[in-house]
């Protein structure tokens, strides 16, 4: 599971470096959203999963997962790109960092599961 979340952190901040990098060429983006402001959200999200790692390391099992949850919803939060502009409007980079975001999340969800015994 954790591997699973790893790859979600790699893929998070593939996805935001991306979009601090190349913030004014994204489709519909609005104006005072800056590549600080990217980086900044960014690290509000990762203290999100930072705070579940620590939950869970000192016993805090429900509370820690909850925190999980809570972290992997904001992934989903990289649909909204296509909310502002078509797939086909976007860079390939940032439809792949998107996907990646996308796809870690959904093999958290498969693999994460409990197995009926």
């Amino acid at each position: 599971m954790w591997v699973l979340v790893a790859l979600y952190f790699v893929a998070s901040l593939a996805h935001f470096a991306h979009n601090a990098q190349f913030i004014a060429f994204y489709p519909g983006m609005p104006a005072w959203l800056t590549a600080e402001k990217v980086w900044l959200a960014w690290l509000g999200v990762t203290s999100v999963g930072v705070a579940a790692l620590a939950m869970a390391g000192v016993g805090l099992t429900t509370l820690g997962v909850a925190c999980l949850g809570v972290y992997g919803a904001f992934g989903l939060d990289g649909l909204a790109h296509y909310t502002l502009a078509l797939c086909s409007e976007h860079t390939v980079w940032a439809n792949v960092t998107i996907l990646l975001v996308v796809s870690s999340l959904t093999l958290v969800r498969r693999l994460g599961r409990p197995r009926d015994v």
